[in-house]
């Protein structure tokens, strides 16, 4: 490819509104990338903390035992962590108190596990948003770049005589530039909002069957020491 008509050298020898679309755009890969990455780990520390708290829970241990060692501060809780942790110290609360029945305990730990649930989703979802918006307009601000680059072209043969394919072919060059670029920030983000935002469910749906579960353990030591 010659010189003159390298990526670099188009865009900048581009007009300024499609240097300006261009600019926009390398921006929203850019931010893109840095979300995708910290997506990325969030999920997979989320996943790998939920695996490992279902372990701890499930072993058969002292229920009251594992939520002291979450409760103690030592570390940050999130995820399922804090579903468990809201809604036991709620049970807690709500058993130490005198005249509450062990249905009212229950139904105040569920709700307890719902507000934390909601929090953890917020957690998860957090710039998913991001990603979907670049995803989808990053392919329209580019073809705007591209149009406005191309009527500039044409508008330029107005000026000579003659009219070539060779007159226009560098701005029109310069002009779908912006296009590539607009597909280039547009399909990483679309890509990786499906896949976090699947991976997100699953997390939601575990947390969800979690709370469930932990709701019939609790309703069960309401009952007996009721």
């Amino acid at each position: 490819m010659k010189s003159d008509l390298s990526v670099i050298q188009l865009v900048l020898d581009a007009g300024p509104v499609v240097q300006v679309v261009m600019g926009m755009l390398m921006l929203a890969s850019l931010m893109s990338w840095t979300l995708i990455f910290d997506r990325w780990r969030t999920l997979r520390r989320a996943r790998l903390a939920a695996d490992e708290f279902e372990d701890d829970f499930w072993s058969g241990g002292d229920l009251s035992t594992l939520y002291r060692g979450i409760a103690s501060g030592k570390r940050k809780v999130n995820g399922m962590e804090s579903i468990f942790e809201a809604g036991f110290r709620e049970f807690i609360r709500l058993r130490k108190q005198a005249g509450v029945d062990s249905r009212a305990v229950v139904e105040g730990s569920q709700r307890a596990m719902r507000v934390a649930l909601t929090r953890a989703m917020d957690q998860l979802e957090s710039h998913l948003p991001f990603l979907a918006t670049v995803g989808s307009t990053s392919p329209y601000v580019g073809l705007f770049g591209t149009v406005w680059g191309i009527m500039n072209s044409f508008q330029a043969l107005g000026d000579v005589h003659q009219a070539s394919i060779a007159l226009v072919a560098p701005g029109i060059s310069e002009a779908l530039v912006a296009t590539a670029m607009g597909l280039f920030a547009a399909i990483p983000a679309v890509i990786a909002y499906n896949r976090f935002a699947a991976e997100t469910e699953r997390l939601a749906n575990r947390y969800d069957l979690f709370s469930e579960e932990f709701s019939s353990v609790l309703q069960r030591q309401a009952h007996s020491h009721g």
